[in-house]
């Protein structure tokens, strides 16, 4: 295994149970939680070194995308590990750059969708989204994002996050190596220590890249997106994006053969 791709969130991470606890406008609240977001990738990194990566890219995919701390990432001598840090507006947007010279896909501090439960703080990309579905099934960032991946022939290979996101995974992709470093019930989290969670976390990816990779995800022909917003403004207002209709008072619908066009629409919504 050469080249490891790294997108890391901050609602999956260990111990994380409010929204303020991932805002970096509440600086009391969000630094501890940015510091075990930056700790997991920490963990992750020496897990893929370990287990001979080469070289290591890795997306800050919270909020501003600038929440990891720089400071605590190096790669051993001989090896390479990049940090991409803000949004650049490409559609691939938390796996911005990834591309067919990269061997494999990990996850760090992910959660459940947008109108599920097992996380309290469930979303999909914007809070704007009431709920997010793809081909029928609620969509996930994991789901949208591992398709990007897949788009480009990269496999996804782990995953850490709330519990009820790990179980989706491993239903989904047969060998992915998952870390449930939390389980919500309602608003609240009974979640791993972050001590526990960083070691897992290592533990984890170096199992996953010391076997054969799970195969990349296969993207279906047409793809049918459906976004659910909360106000039918919203709803309203988007339905005029290219080849969109309204189907409801809150619902517009995107039907197409370019996997591309559902992510440009996501992001382009969420304005």
């Amino acid at each position: 295994m050469k080249k490891l791709y790294i997108s890391a969130d901050i609602e999956g991470v260990a111990c994380i149970a409010s929204g303020s606890e991932g805002d970096m406008g509440k600086p009391t609240e969000y630094e501890p939680f940015r510091r075990q977001m930056t700790e997991e990738v920490v963990a992750a990194c020496a897990g893929a070194y370990a287990a001979g990566a080469e070289a290591i890219v890795v997306k800050d995919a919270h909020g501003s995308g600038r929440n990891i701390d720089p400071h605590r990432l190096a790669a051993p001598p001989g090896k390479a590990l990049h940090l991409i840090r803000g949004w650049s507006g490409h559609p691939f947007s938390m796996v911005q750059d990834i591309d067919e010279r990269f061997d494999a896909l990990a996850f760090i501090g992910y959660h459940c969708a947008a109108s599920q439960g097992g996380n309290p703080l469930s979303h999909t990309f914007s809070g704007m989204y009431h709920r997010v579905e793809l081909n029928g099934q609620v969509a996930s960032e994991f789901l949208l994002y591992a398709y990007a991946a897949a788009s480009v022939g990269v496999p996804l290979v782990f995953l850490s996050g709330d519990r009820s996101l790990c179980q989706q995974a491993e239903a989904l992709i047969d060998g992915i190596v998952t870390v449930a470093t939390l389980e919500g019930r309602g608003p609240s989290v009974t979640s791993l220590l972050p001590a526990e969670s960083l070691r897992l976390i290592e533990a984890g990816i170096t199992r996953a890249l010391s076997k054969p990779a799970p195969a990349p995800l296969r993207l279906p022909a047409e793809f049918h997106f459906k976004l659910t917003f909360h106000r039918p403004s919203d709803a309203y207002a988007k339905s005029f994006y290219p080849n969109v209709r309204l189907v409801s008072d809150t619902e517009v619908l995107l039907e197409t053969r370019r996997y591309l066009d559902v992510l440009t629409l996501l992001q382009f919504a969420a304005r």
